[in-house]
């Protein structure tokens, strides 16, 4: 039973600039699509990003996060994004979403 209770964890790329948007929200939809339907997943569950990979990026891996925080709490779970960079604490600051990112 513990293992239902563990965090999806999703990992951001190196490089997060619009032209890579589409294809890395495509990629952690389907990995967000599969932990939300898969027998282990609990509403109780949280989905954690490791962004500690992430080092160029501009704000479209902050639409990114943010459409990824929305799937998760659509299905009944927690969000966090972990590991995040200066540069995207900043970005995060500047647009007024980090609290709703929940960096750490």
């Amino acid at each position: 039973m513990a293992d239902s209770l563990m965090p999806e964890v999703l990992t951001m790329p190196e490089l997060l600039t619009m032209p890579q948007a589409r294809q890395t929200l495509a990629r952690l939809e389907v990995e967000l699509h599969t932990a939300t339907t898969s027998a282990a997943a609990t509403a109780s569950a949280a989905v954690v990003v490791d962004a500690s990979a992430l080092q160029t990026l501009d704000s479209a891996a902050l639409a990114v996060l943010l459409q990824c925080r929305r799937r998760a709490l659509q299905s009944g779970r927690t969000f966090q994004v972990n590991g995040a960079a200066q540069k995207l604490r900043q970005l995060a600051q500047l647009y007024g979403v980090d609290g709703l990112l929940e960096l750490a």
